[in-house]
């Protein structure tokens, strides 16, 4: 069978792909959003310090940051 081709004549990703693709970016948009928020916004109700929550906060959006890098390493 032939595979479908895009405008560049590369094969097209399937739909599951292309799925997987798109919730890849919106955990990676929630990992980042998530970090930031337990660094900058004191009125999340966490009993630690500060160290820790810009080093929690700071993991949080490496973590994110990884996950996009991988994401697009696959999607190629």
């Amino acid at each position: 069978m032939n595979a479908l081709k895009n405008s560049n004549g590369k094969p097209q990703k399937s739909l599951q792909q292309r799925f997987l693709f798109v919730i890849g970016i919106l955990f990676f948009i929630a990992y980042l959003v998530l970090g930031l928020m337990i660094i900058f916004l004191k009125s999340i109700p966490f009993n630690i310090s500060d160290n820790y929550r810009i080093l929690l906060g700071s993991v949080l959006i490496i973590y994110a940051f990884f996950r996009f890098i991988r994401l697009f390493q696959q999607y190629k």
